[in-house]
């Protein structure tokens, strides 16, 4: 009996199903129309071949790309990162209607230029009654101080950022303008890679437009405005706190821009340097990503602690690109907006063809008069950043959902400070599909767009942006329901249209003839940072083999395989001496295993768990140099077995599979070397302590096997010495045998060769003190003998290895308010 044929998977129709389905739901001012344009269902079929007809696999599988891709954002209050909301739903629009979209967004940037031009330049606007003297003076982004000091090129933006709402009725208009340090191009960047990643084929199926030109424009925008012809540019980030730092540094990295602090700047003579471990590097252009007033403490903001004092100096001097120039964030008040229309036309000689939403400025006494009489039907905001009293939360309100006591208060001080407010229409949203559970279901959204001046001096536009979607299918249908937190999801903005798009990357052409084995600058500070993230990884590690000892000798093992209990208590005091744990009050098995737990995760302890936090902060202010993998391990959480023993080995197996990744996948550059010296001083401390403790006089069979352990030698000593244990071989094998990857000697070799591979600043061929302090330690190993060797001249090793890590410290580390180290100075 014939058998009937499995029917075929219909991408295409499951495709039209869901937009069937979809339309049932959508209101008249959706994305997609009455009739959705044939892009949506090549879409949806592509989505459709990836998922079959589960739309939540895709959503979870573009957002498993997401973390592939390291995407992540901090909500402010927040300590943990989470994950970016990617929806596996583009908003497509077609290259017709992003056009005049795109025209409206260079002709605003130049708007706005003109303006802050003459804000910090001729005031004529002021001076002429055209802007209220009030408006400019009363804002807290109005920096005085810049008055009168040109930006290198003459351009005060070089790079901003601007949400726009599309009404109902399919108008696009301007809600807010990002001028002081603009976020999210780099999300919107990462939003384009994980779709592609899970909709392989809709870029040459729909001829998307690329983001990659905008990004070259941006990177070579900047180079053109700097003196010199091959410009160092850096990327300023508050630091891996702020909301945004994953996207600074995968900016950072994709653009090949320095990602650096304040505390790695300095200013010298008008100029700007980064301290890095070969010297001062100059620095030509900041992208900057921190508020004007926090820039430099000497012209701003005197208690700033991320700031750079003289910076501005540099800048005053043109030997500094700031984008954007400081002061640059006053027009990002909403009272601003109230204006901008009746300037377009005098100052660019046309009407805005994309107009921002309506506002009244309350410092006017019609536009108050106006407010108050149509408060319930307006959104009434803060006037600038600050909250005045009338709204204390600092959020817009919409008039009519104000009663009582809130409504009392704001028509009060609305009275007393007006200045501080500003009415503005409600805006309806529209929506677009978005994923809900296996569906599409329409939502509310945002388009933040993007543009660049280019080394043309003219504007360019990011095709598409990236859109905010919010949440609830009826949802508040106005702005206010869009924040990227719970419930909000974000969504690539692709521009498509009839031309083939050329194929164009930031990556150098397949057939290049160019080659660079140097990895370029490492600033002072990621050197400190790489060199303790080996010291804590390796600490980690050993404190974690003497937990284990401790736990499967001594309190979980039966008859003879314990320990003896003068073993146990140098095992004990070891760790003890690492500060992982208080001494427990006897030896007996509960008193152990409470100790045991302490020191693996206890964190008011230096435990493991603690030195895994350590090194999991180190990771997260180094990922735009670390691998996806390593961050990944870095920041897993303790694991959370139920016995002991079973999370002790999850977390040596985490130790051995960052230590393979450094070993097998890092690049030997000063990063790396900065991280296996921080290893090899750390596990030379931990062999010189435990060969004395397990390997002097008088040891025990118990104290050598436990010496073999801590070293991870016990199979080799088997293997050399099959008749049995011997002090004499045992401490030779741990602390003398340089063929041995885990003994002393082999340590201080291998650091030794780090020192000597890293730069030094003068070129005199005469060793540093930090690789004097090496050679001195490397030849007291090599002279020494096992039978001969005591406790003095381990102890005295240890010592001397602390010594070298403060030398080293000294040499390459920045020290808080030391001088300038000039001898390192360099135009490089």
């Amino acid at each position: 009996m014939a058998t009937a044929p499995i029917p075929l998977f219909d991408a295409q129709d499951h495709a039209r199903r869901w937009l069937a389905d979809y339309a049932t739901r959508a209101g008249p001012g959706d994305v997609l129309g009455a009739t959705p344009d044939t892009a949506w269902t090549a879409m949806l079929a592509e989505l459709a071949a990836v998922a079959s007809d589960d739309l939540g696999h895709a959503r979870e599988r573009v957002r498993r790309h997401a973390a592939d891709i390291g995407m992540g954002f901090r909500i402010s209050g927040e300590a943990e990162e989470r994950l970016w909301p990617v929806s596996p739903v583009p908003l497509l629009l077609h290259a017709r209607d992003w056009a005049p979209l795109a025209a409206g967004i260079a002709q605003r940037a130049e708007l706005l230029e003109a303006v802050l031009a003459d804000l910090y330049g001729a005031q004529t606007l002021v001076a002429d009654g055209r802007l209220p003297a009030a408006l400019v003076a009363g804002s807290p982004q109005f920096l005085r101080a810049a008055v009168g000091l040109p930006p290198p090129g003459g351009r005060h933006l070089h790079f901003v950022a601007f949400d726009l709402a599309r009404g109902p009725d399919g108008e696009w208009r301007v809600l807010a303008d990002h001028l002081r340090a603009p976020a999210g191009a780099g999300y919107a960047l990462e939003n384009r890679l994980a779709v592609s990643r899970t909709l392989g084929g809709l870029q040459e199926r729909l001829n998307i437009q690329r983001h990659a030109p905008f990004f070259a424009a941006l990177r070579a925008g900047l180079a053109a405005l700097c003196r010199r012809a091959d410009p160092r540019i850096g990327l300023l980030t508050p630091g891996r706190f702020s909301p945004s730092y994953a996207e600074q540094a995968h900016l950072a990295r994709y653009l090949g821009l320095l990602l650096v602090e304040g505390d790695d700047l300095a200013a010298l003579d008008g100029k700007l340097y980064v301290r890095t471990v070969a010297g001062l590097k100059r620095i030509d252009a900041l992208w900057r990503r921190i508020d004007s007033r926090l820039l430099d403490p000497l012209a701003f903001d005197s208690h700033s602690q991320i700031g750079v004092p003289g910076l501005i100096d540099a800048w005053a001097a043109g030997n500094l690109v700031l984008s954007n120039a400081p002061g640059a964030g006053v027009l990002e008040a909403r009272a601003f907006s109230a204006f901008l229309p009746g300037l377009a036309t005098e100052l660019i000689g046309a009407p805005l063809s994309l107009p921002n939403i309506a506002t009244w400025w309350c410092g006017q006494d019609g536009e108050r008069a106006a407010v108050q009489r149509d408060l319930d039907r307006l959104l009434i905001a803060p006037a600038f950043a600050a909250a005045p009293l009338g709204l204390p939360a600092g959020q817009p309100v919409a008039g009519a959902e104000l009663n009582g006591a809130a409504r009392d208060a704001l028509l009060a001080d609305l009275a007393r400070r007006p200045q501080d407010y500003v009415g503005q229409e409600l805006v309806r949203l529209s929506t677009m599909p978005a994923v809900d559970g296996e569906g599409l279901v329409p939502r509310p959204f945002t388009l933040r767009v993007f543009a660049t001046r280019g080394p043309d001096d003219r504007w360019t536009v990011l095709p598409g942006g990236f859109a905010r979607i919010g949440a609830g299918e009826d949802g508040r249908a106005d702005a206010r329901a869009i924040a990227v937190g719970e419930g909000i999801w974000s969504a690539d903005v692709a521009v498509y249209g009839p031309e083939p798009q050329a194929p164009v990357s930031l990556l150098p052409p397949l057939d290049s003839l160019h080659i660079r084995r140097n990895p370029g600058t490492l600033p002072s500070r990621v050197a400190d940072n790489f060199f303790w993230l080996g010291r804590y990884l390796e600490r980690g590690e050993a404190l974690l083999g003497a937990i284990r000892l401790l736990l499967g000798h001594s309190i979980d093992a039966d008859g003879g395989a314990a320990l003896a209990p003068a073993t146990v208590g140098r095992l004990v005091g070891l760790i003890v001496g690492a500060g992982a744990a208080a001494h427990p009050p006897s030896l007996a098995r509960a008193q152990l295993t409470a100790f045991a737990r302490a020191a693996l995760e206890d964190e008011a302890w230096q435990s493991v768990a603690a030195i895994n936090g350590h090194a999991r902060t180190i990771g997260a202010g180094a990922r735009d140099r670390l691998s996806a993998d390593m961050v990944r391990l870095l920041e897993a959480p303790f694991p959370q077995q139920r016995g002991m023993l079973d999370r002790a080995g999850s977390v040596q197996r985490r130790y051995a599979a960052l230590s393979g990744l450094a070993a097998e996948h890092m690049v030997r550059t000063d990063s790396w070397r900065f991280l296996d010296l921080g290893r090899r001083i750390e596990r030379g401390m931990a062999m010189a302590r435990a060969a004395r403790l397990f390997g002097l006089g008088g040891a025990s069979g118990d104290d050598l096997s436990t010496l073999l352990d801590l070293a991870d030698s016990q199979i080799t000593y088997r293997q050399r010495y099959p008749t049995g244990l011997a002090r004499v071989p045992a401490i030779d094998l741990v602390a003398l045998d340089g063929n041995n990857p885990r003994s002393l000697a082999y340590q201080v070799r291998c650091a030794t060769e780090r020192l000597r591979e890293l730069p030094v600043l003068s070129d005199d061929g005469m060793a540093e003190p930090q690789q004097t302090l090496g050679i001195a330690l490397a030849a007291t190993l090599a002279t020494a003998t096992a039978a001969t060797l005591d406790a003095d001249v381990l102890g005295d090793v240890e010592r001397r290895l602390g010594m070298l890590s403060d030398a080293v410290a000294r040499r390459y580390f920045l020290q808080g308010a030391e001088p300038l180290r000039a001898g390192g100075l360099t135009l490089a």
